[in-house]
């Protein structure tokens, strides 16, 4: 049974990925009738400074924003907070300590869903943004794998223009270059591929399904954010 708590979903980066963490967090919940839903508020500001430009020193830095959001959702009597946007946990430590609410951190769902395929180990394949890489979100969070991911080419060519394409809501077009990044990861030995950016789920489901093991990282903090609310 669900509780009455409220989830806060600072999103927003981008505002497509942040109506499809919604959609996956409604049509995952257990539920018969409206009153069965998990209560949550979402603050969808696309006015928050761009995150690879951040990391990159092209842009202002993003974290007064995110702190300015969260403090929207604390003002509204939320229980915990969720963040639809991989490339945003970069400054997880900021929003942390600016709260008191626990933040669902999108990697520790990741990894859930990887152990929840039968994955707990071994060589998986990583796309997300460019600042995402470079941080290492994924590599310093997940101890036991090995992370593989695109060369600098294979990002330039096919993984940012796909995420380009979908925060331009054109994820048919998006479908092409994402998933054959994706297949180049598998062929490379990838066990599977972790979808991390929270545009490349959207552009990936705009066309055939994949024929390996992903983890949509929107569907995997829609359930984190079950799981916390059932607990």
């Amino acid at each position: 049974m669900m509780n009455d708590r409220i989830l806060g979903v600072l999103g927003g980066m981008g505002p497509l990925a942040s109506a499809e963490f919604m959609r996956s967090l409604t049509l995952q919940t257990p539920a018969l009738r409206d009153q069965d839903h998990i209560p949550a508020i979402l603050v969808s500001d696309g006015r928050v400074p761009d995150r690879t430009a951040a990391r990159q020193g092209l842009g202002p830095d993003p974290l007064p924003a995110l702190i300015r959001g969260i403090r929207i959702l604390e003002a509204a009597g939320c229980g915990a907070i969720v963040i639809p946007c991989n490339t945003a946990h970069g400054w997880y430590g900021g929003m942390a300590a600016a709260t008191a609410l626990p933040i669902l951190h999108i990697v520790d769902a990741a990894a859930a869903d990887l152990r929840a395929q039968g994955i707990e180990g071994g060589r998986i394949g990583l796309m997300g943004t460019a600042a995402t890489l470079a941080m290492r979100l994924y590599e310093d969070h997940l101890p036991g794998y090995e992370v593989i991911r695109p060369d600098a080419a294979e990002q330039a060519e096919l993984v940012t223009p796909g995420i380009e394409l979908v925060k331009a809501a054109d994820e048919a077009g998006a479908y092409t270059p994402l998933a054959e990044m994706a297949a180049r990861l598998h062929a490379r030995g990838a066990r599977a591929v972790v979808l991390g950016c929270t545009e490349i789920p959207l552009g990936i489901a705009a066309g055939p399904p994949l024929p390996f093991l992903v983890v949509d990282t929107v569907a995997a903090l829609a359930r984190a954010a079950i799981a916390w609310s059932r607990a």
